[in-house]
């Protein structure tokens, strides 16, 4: 077990370029044309902040300074 106390990075480094390696591999094999072609459309935004833009603190500017 001293081995693994001592190299357990490679362990690691090892697991993330499998990671790496299935990622790029099922990126691959996703269709980015098809998918584009056939995208769905999204609902519209629901802005939960609509009831604030009204009230605008900040001065008009075509106000005086005084």
């Amino acid at each position: 077990m001293d081995w693994l106390a001592k190299y357990w990075w490679i362990l690691v480094l090892v697991f993330l370029l499998g990671v790496l390696i299935n990622v790029i591999k099922d990126l691959s094999r996703v269709d980015h044309k098809k998918f584009l072609a056939n995208k769905p459309d999204l609902p519209p935004h629901r802005d939960f902040n609509d009831k604030w833009d009204d009230d605008d603190d900040w001065p008009k500017q075509d106000q005086p300074k005084k």
